[in-house]
């Protein structure tokens, strides 16, 4: 007889992935939910393959906030070597282009990074997975085909060199979500007077959440339930509001609560110092609505008929 599967656990969390380079997100997400047998898990925004960094990896309950880390600031370290164009943007693909490379002092490297601050515009790379008439856009690349692509309005915080040499140039960048950092390095070669192309990229900030607490895939095997943190520290940033039995018993099951309007469109609902929602102020009727409801108890008595069967 075939030997019976083993049943998902009901795992409710976040993971601070350090991911590492040469894999992909999807790829390493599939590792972390198989090392906790967890029924539901998924990533926070995807890094490139030769990418590494921050990883949120949100498992069971906690999927319901990954959206909201997807629309996050997010904030990285790059390694920009100048005079050498990949068609990647980035060590994953060919050279297909050089260029001497101007002297580089450190008031000019500022003052190239000072024109890519605020609201900017950029163009999408050609490989990337952005979808062209229901495929994505490295579909298109990979067979040599050029698909014209309409810039997209995005935001630089901050932007500030870390170090040089003769050829490359490490910078931090805090920027709004849809930000493709390989274009921006490209960009910042071209106002230098010359080509660039990525060779790292590091992921050091996701929203709110920093990557001091960060874990290899491993440290993550390794320690597994310990090293989970909870649900809210994906919405810190949001405005807490502590409810009664009442009104929790309300919100968790879909009730509106007519409460002073908060100070954020999005409020995190607690009951008991749980965290067990996620609520929206409805600017129309002037109440709060619960958005995202953590179903935690039912999720703690599904885990425990599992482990009783």
């Amino acid at each position: 007889m075939p030997r019976r599967r083993k049943p998902r656990r009901h795992v409710n969390g976040i993971v601070l992935l350090n991911k590492p380079a040469g894999v992909s997100s999807n790829g390493i997400l599939q590792q972390v939910i198989r090392a906790f047998n967890a029924n539901k898990g998924g990533h926070t925004g995807a890094l490139d393959p030769f990418a590494t960094g921050l990883l949120p990896i949100c498992l069971g309950e906690a999927t319901k906030v990954s959206s909201l880390l997807l629309d996050s600031n997010k904030r990285y370290t790059a390694t920009l070597k100048l005079g050498e164009r990949s068609d990647t943007g980035d060590t994953e693909g060919e050279i297909v282009e050089t260029l001497a490379v101007p002297q580089l002092s450190k008031p000019l490297i500022e003052q190239a990074l000072a024109k890519f601050l605020g609201d900017i515009e950029q163009i999408p790379p050609m490989y990337s997975a952005l979808k062209y008439q229901g495929k994505p856009l490295y579909y298109y690349a990979r067979k040599g085909i050029e698909i014209e692509r309409p810039p997209r309005a995005i935001h630089i915080y901050q932007l500030a060199l870390v170090e040089f040499s003769a050829d490359q140039i490490v910078f931090d960048v805090q920027c709004s979500k849809g930000t493709y950092v390989r274009t921006l390095g490209e960009d910042i070669a071209k106002a230098l007077g010359t080509v660039g192309h990525l060779t790292a990229l590091h992921r050091t900030q996701t929203g709110t959440i920093s990557g001091d607490q960060m874990l290899s895939l491993e440290q993550i095997e390794e320690q597994l339930d310990n090293c989970l943190q909870p649900i809210d520290i994906a919405i810190s940033h949001l405005q807490r509001i502590d409810l009664n039995a009442e009104q929790a018993n309300l919100v968790r099951h879909g009730g509106k609560l007519a409460l002073p309007q908060p100070k954020t469109d999005l409020v995190r609902f607690y009951f008991d110092d749980v965290c067990i929602a996620v609520g929206e102020w409805m600017h129309d009727k002037h109440v709060l609505k619960p958005k995202r409801v953590f179903n935690l108890d039912t999720a703690a008595a599904q885990a425990s008929g599992a482990e009783n069967h």
